[in-house]
């Protein structure tokens, strides 16, 4: 649990860097870093997707995964919680929820958070969680100083979500494969690479919305096993 903690406080402190440096720093300039921010999380994305081998899976997981979605509305779901921590800071930042949004799904959905949670949950061993955290410092920073406060609250998710993935590890050692969670990375990607083109204003899909797809694919990868 040691490398979630070392990534939560990671982007605790560089999101109050970026808040605070962000005052200083031009509207016009905030939404070129914003357009930067989305063309590196097309590369993350795409670094990812490029992963995965059973492309037919990894669709059908992402099509029944929006469909449950869109049908809970996981995507108002979030926007609730968001503007809940709005209030909290009396934030009027426009990009809060995209920020906290943003922040979550590129913390949260690569494979170094799968494969560094899953890791220290089998062997204990923090090393890539640790790496990540260096890596989200400074991307918190990025994000923070467009975004705002946002980007602050996804430390909570964050937390919740590795230390969730690391405590099933523990259970589920035996049950996930390496080809497994490669496969649940590469859907992620996809994942990412949507929230790309949205933030580059190309697409309005509701990125939330697929989410469950990283649920999806495991339980129809093992269910495949039986089949083929």
């Amino acid at each position: 649990m040691i490398g979630t903690i070392i990534n939560t406080i990671a982007v605790i402190i560089g999101s109050l860097t970026g808040i605070f440096a962000g005052k200083a720093i031009s509207k016009d300039l905030r939404e070129s870093v914003i357009r930067i921010i989305g063309i590196i999380t097309l590369v993350i994305g795409m670094k990812s997707a490029l992963k995965g081998e059973d492309i037919i899976l990894i669709i059908l997981s992402l099509v029944l995964g929006f469909i449950i979605g869109y049908l809970i509305d996981i995507d108002k779901r979030i926007n609730e919680i968001s503007d809940w921590f709005k209030k909290i800071v009396k934030s009027k930042n426009t990009h809060f929820s995209e920020g906290l949004i943003t922040a979550f799904l590129i913390f949260c959905i690569g494979s170094m958070t799968f494969v560094g949670s899953l890791q220290e949950g089998t062997t204990g061993d923090s090393s890539m969680l640790i790496s990540k955290s260096v890596l989200d410092g400074i991307t918190s920073i990025v994000l923070s100083s467009s975004f705002g406060w946002g980007v602050f609250f996804s430390f909570i998710p964050l937390f919740i979500f590795q230390a969730s993935l690391t405590l099933l590890a523990i259970y589920l050692k035996n049950f996930l494969s390496t080809a497994m969670i490669s496969g649940i990375a590469a859907t992620g990607g996809v994942i990412i690479i949507s929230l790309g083109l949205n933030i580059l204003g190309l697409s309005k899909t509701k990125t939330s919305n697929l989410l469950p797809a990283l649920l999806i694919y495991p339980l129809l990868s093992y269910l495949l096993q039986f089949i083929r």
